[in-house]
């Protein structure tokens, strides 16, 4: 068996040509989305990363602002930015990239945000709606990750699904997204004894440790639907994922590159988010 190749870059760009006519019709009627994002330092990866953001909101006509803070920068420093696009109408979504510099609390940082442009979907109070089965947000790379799982055709509804990560951005909330479409799923961390037993039971596997080549081919079920999150720098600059994917790809039957699959997801589902902020406060402005 040769697993299906998931391409996540195909099926954010078809997501990402659904969000522009109705950020087209906003632009129309004199609501331009906007989304502000703020970098603090000089991340390498975060600023390929800002620049993607950045560049897919321009393709599909979101207004966006990039906000560069120095590695040095206060957490009064940042909150003050933060309260400032919280008051401005003309910015719907804040985000902030990850990871900020050590002396900033990241949890502090994402707290200030105003839940209603919390386009991440990582404030609590989002978090707490999402557990609640009514999400104001979903967070970008776990909604990503469904949307993928839906282009398989796979039901969910009885399967096994193990999640191998517990991050606030990824694990937790995509183990409720999987326990809300139907799945039984096992959520697996750092403490858990013999990983290997419960990927192999895993219809749906989904990987986010952020270690390379961390499963192997013999742990995967033959016929499962691996999603692979991690995106690392082997010795050679090349980007793998958290999933040995060439052994990987002869047992499962359907899994995700690294790169070109959770990646551009992610991207698109914040821009979805940006939109639907922006149609959320055109209607508590009357305008249709």
């Amino acid at each position: 068996m040769t697993a299906v190749v998931i391409d996540g870059k195909q099926i954010a760009q078809a997501l990402r040509a659904g969000w522009k006519p109705r950020a087209d019709r906003l632009n129309a009627l004199g609501i331009a989305p906007g989304l502000a994002v703020v970098m603090v330092g000089d991340n390498p990866a975060s600023q390929i990363y800002v620049r993607n953001k950045i560049r897919a909101c321009h393709e599909i006509g979101i207004r966006s602002e990039e906000h560069l803070l120095a590695g040095d920068s206060s957490l009064a420093t940042v909150l003050a930015l933060i309260d400032r696009l919280n008051a401005d109408a003309a910015v719907h979504g804040v985000l902030v990239q990850l990871p900020l510099p050590p002396q900033l609390a990241p949890h502090a940082v994402i707290e200030r945000i105003d839940p209603a442009k919390d386009v991440d979907g990582l404030h609590t109070a989002n978090l707490g709606s999402l557990l609640a089965g009514h999400p104001r947000f979903l967070p970008c790379t776990p909604a990503g990750i469904m949307e993928l799982l839906k282009t398989t055709g796979v039901d969910l509804r009885g399967k096994e699904a193990v999640v191998a990560g517990r991050s606030n951005i990824v694990g937790k909330p995509v183990a409720l997204l999987l326990t809300q479409a139907g799945a039984t799923v096992t959520l697996c961390h750092s403490q858990t004894r013999d990983l290997a037993h419960h990927t192999l039971r895993a219809d749906v596997l989904v990987c986010a440790i952020g270690k390379p080549h961390a499963f192997g081919g013999e742990m995967i079920k033959h016929g499962a639907v691996v999603i692979d999150v991690g995106i690392n720098r082997a010795p050679d600059g090349r980007l793998v994922g958290d999933v040995d994917y060439g052994a990987a790809r002869q047992r499962a039957g359907w899994i995700t590159p690294v790169p070109g699959g959770v990646g551009p997801m992610t991207i698109a589902m914040l821009l979805g988010n940006a939109v639907l902020s922006a149609e959320r406060h055109a209607a508590a402005q009357g305008v249709k």
